[in-house]
């Protein structure tokens, strides 16, 4: 379903932002600290009602756009 069709806000990642973690979607953001808190994609996906194969996709996107390449990278960036 369309984010704008069930009513809520769309808002844009920023992709020149200097923090790298604004240049995350809201929805990258999310599953990002979902990984880091230790979630399988199997656990992140039944928490956000995603397939397994859509969060991968967000945390290859969010890799990139981090400049790391595992989970574990994901322990020593600050977030919030």
């Amino acid at each position: 379903m369309d984010q704008k069709a069930a009513g809520e806000s769309v808002v844009a990642a920023r992709p020149t932002a200097a923090d790298p973690l604004e240049r995350l979607t809201p929805q990258e953001l999310q599953v990002v600290r979902l990984a880091r808190d230790g979630g399988t994609s199997r656990e992140i996906a039944a928490q956000l009602f995603l397939s397994p194969r859509t969060v991968e996709h967000h945390l290859y996107r969010a890799y990139r756009k981090l400049g790391i390449r595992s989970r574990r990278e994901l322990t020593r960036l600050g977030l919030a």
